[in-house]
């Protein structure tokens, strides 16, 4: 019995213990699971609050009819209010003739509407939503009537701001003293406004002031309306109402096309268009893209020599050009170009390496010395373009059999080493240039050269080729 029951003693304790240990286990599961939970349902907290805030983010600046079709009513009342004026107003605000088709894009105030006027196809702008949001002109604080102020005193604050816009204000001494390298004067640019601006007989209104003064603070505006009657490679300012201006449309490039352009709607003197069939509709757009490309270099060139100072652009991709019928390849969007003052501005900062240097596609190098990285950009607008535009154009993938050509071997070359070219030029210690802005004319002078042949030889084999001349473009005057 006593072993029995010593048997029975035991296994009641060991049951107790079991259960205690059950018990202790329950608790520490309990305590365990209640803090899963808790960091379960804060997780979630944070993950809703975060997901509402991004999705109100996302509304308040997401591109939608409605919104845009207010912000127009909007400049519709403030023009039958007289505070503002332009060209398009009547047509936008009285006639209907401006007819909204869809918003393009919008991000922090930025607004970009495609439309039409009059029929024809356009893209309306602005850099900041409302009017109200501009600076406004001070002078028109310290005048009774916007009648005292002549078409001299408008002469001189636009063209302060033009300069000043287009980071040229600190190079005027240099300007008059000799300075810079190009075949034209960038302070003729200011002069070339303030002379549109003086040819006008009567003063001009209060409207007509703010509304200039509004546009003149959008530093694309102030480029593209400046550059249009110098250059046919950027896009025409056509007309505008109050800060919005019109700019023609244009279809932009597509990272995902292998022609980059649209050539469909092309008007080439000799060729018939991508749209035949077989192996001559496939060169007859290879042949468009070469005209293309040559374009390009076209535009390069004149962007580099035909002011006293370089034009820099700082972001070079498909979506940012485009092509007129002529294909003549036209810079679209202009928020980073910049002249050879501004851009040194832009370069000139403290660095720790060769990456603290790039300013998008534009970059100079680290002076470790002086920890500082020279204001003079290292690489080219053409290297850019060789890189992300010609290689994959020419790539042998694209021409298929017509890659072994010799020819076609030697422009695959010809970009290969463009691309690895820096056009800049570097700084010595002493601080004299280097040579290799000559390199980078050498390539270019390669690339045309290559270029032209292929096209004489393609128009050899085509009985129906021409020679392919550059149509003029007529230059609209001066409007707000």
């Amino acid at each position: 019995m006593l072993p029995g029951g010593l048997m029975s003693g035991g296994g009641g304790r060991g049951g107790g213990g079991l259960c205690l240990l059950r018990w202790l286990g329950l608790r520490l599961w309990s305590r365990r699971g209640t803090l899963v939970f808790a960091l379960l349902w804060f997780g979630s907290w944070l993950f809703l609050n975060g997901l509402v805030l991004v999705h109100r983010s996302i509304l308040s600046d997401y591109c939608t009819d409605d919104k845009s079709k207010r912000i127009l009513h909007r400049l519709c009342l403030e023009f039958g209010e007289g505070s503002v004026t332009g060209d398009m107003c009547e047509d936008l605000c009285v006639l209907g003739l401006v007819e909204y088709k869809r918003c393009l894009y919008y991000e922090n105030g930025k607004k970009v509407i495609e439309a039409r006027w009059r029929g024809n196809p356009i893209i309306l702008k602005s850099k900041l939503e409302n009017f109200s949001s501009y600076e406004p002109l001070g002078i028109l604080d310290y005048q009774d009537t916007a009648e005292e102020l002549s078409p001299l005193d408008v002469v001189f604050y636009a063209t302060l701001e033009v300069r000043n816009s287009l980071g040229l204000a600190e190079e005027d001494e240099e300007d008059e003293g000799g300075g810079g390298g190009g075949g034209g004067s960038n302070s003729s640019l200011a002069r070339l406004w303030g002379k549109k601006l003086k040819n006008r007989d009567k003063s001009y209104s209060r409207a007509e002031l703010a509304s200039l003064w509004s546009l003149l603070q959008q530093e694309e505006y102030t480029f593209l309306r400046v550059l249009q009657d110098l250059s046919t490679h950027v896009a025409k300012v056509l007309g505008s109402c109050g800060h919005f201006y019109a700019v023609e449309y244009l279809s932009a490039g597509h990272a995902w096309d292998q022609n980059i352009f649209s050539l469909e709607e092309v008007a080439v003197s000799g060729l018939q268009g991508p749209s035949q069939t077989g192996a001559r509709g496939r060169w007859a757009a290879r042949e468009m893209v070469q005209r293309i490309a040559l374009s390009f270099l076209d535009m390069v060139w004149h962007f580099d020599n035909d002011f006293t100072h370089k034009l820099h652009l700082c972001d070079i991709k498909p979506e940012n050009f485009a092509i007129r019928k002529d294909l003549t390849v036209v810079a679209i969007d202009v928020d980073m170009a910049f002249f050879e003052p501004k851009m040194r501005d832009i370069l000139d900062q403290n660095c720790s390496s060769d990456d603290d240097c790039n300013f998008f596609d534009c970059s100079s190098r680290c002076n470790l010395n002086k920890r500082r990285c020279s204001p003079r950009r290292r690489n080219s607008n053409l290297q850019v373009i060789c890189e992300k535009i010609f290689r994959p154009w020419f790539s042998p993938t694209l021409l298929g059999a017509k890659a072994g050509l010799p020819l076609q071997v030697e422009l695959q070359r010809a970009v290969q080493e463009c691309s690895e070219t820096d056009g800049g030029v570097e700084e010595r210690e002493d601080g004299g240039g280097g040579g290799r802005g000559g390199r980078g004319r050498d390539v270019h002078q390669r690339l045309l050269n290559i270029l032209t042949r292929l096209l004489q030889e393609g128009e050899a084999s085509d009985e129906g080729g021409g020679a392919w001349e550059t149509k003029g473009h007529t230059h609209t005057a001066l409007n707000f």
